[in-house]
């Protein structure tokens, strides 16, 4: 065990505004978000990613000849097809929005569903079936619950319901730190 650092005086800390301030920040983060998006709409799927295509194409034409005037207006109207394309695709999809839980209220909600004897000995530290209709519900920004994803998971395709649940695990694993220079 390492000897813990002993914390410096109380005065020294208020003294140093740029603790206070990067604490005041440290203080203020947000948990990790994900978001789901579902979309049944294939065509829809493919226009859009063909329109990116085309912009990004075309983006690279317009940058490479600043003074062709053909090349900014193809630019310009792969850009505006784009974005017609973008709506019609964010209008016929569905986000559901996902956060990570406090550290303490996600152990519990591990500690909630043990694995079976057969689990146990594949290596799951929980039981994935039990716990993932209350985890999807918990980690929800969305009004869905338990039933809902239940009825979700049951009744949508294997990788569907999968994708689903892993969005809600994936985000309480988030990691939005780096270990820096050093």
């Amino acid at each position: 065990m390492t000897a813990r650092k002993p914390a410096p005086p109380a005065e020294a800390v208020t003294a140093d505004a740029h603790w206070e301030a990067k604490r005041a920040k440290l203080r203020a983060r947000t948990r990790p978000t994900v978001t789901l998006t579902i979309c049944d709409d294939d065509d829809l799927k493919k226009a859009a990613a063909t329109a990116q295509l085309l912009e990004e194409q075309a983006q690279e034409t317009a940058e490479k000849n600043p003074g062709d005037k053909t090349a900014q207006a193809a630019a310009k109207a792969a850009a505006d097809h784009l974005a017609s394309a973008q709506a019609a695709l964010d209008e016929a999809s569905i986000e559901l929005r996902f956060q990570a839980l406090p550290r303490n209220e996600f152990r519990e909600l591990l500690a909630a569903h043990p694995p079976t004897e057969d689990q146990a000995g594949k290596g799951y530290d929980y039981n994935p079936d039990t716990m993932a209709p209350v985890l999807i519900a918990a980690a929800s920004l969305d009004p869905l619950t338990e039933e809902d994803a239940a009825e979700f998971l049951d009744n949508w395709s294997q990788a569907e319901g999968e994708r689903l649940y892993s969005a809600a695990l994936r985000v309480q694993q988030a990691d939005r730190m780096d270990l820096g220079k050093g």
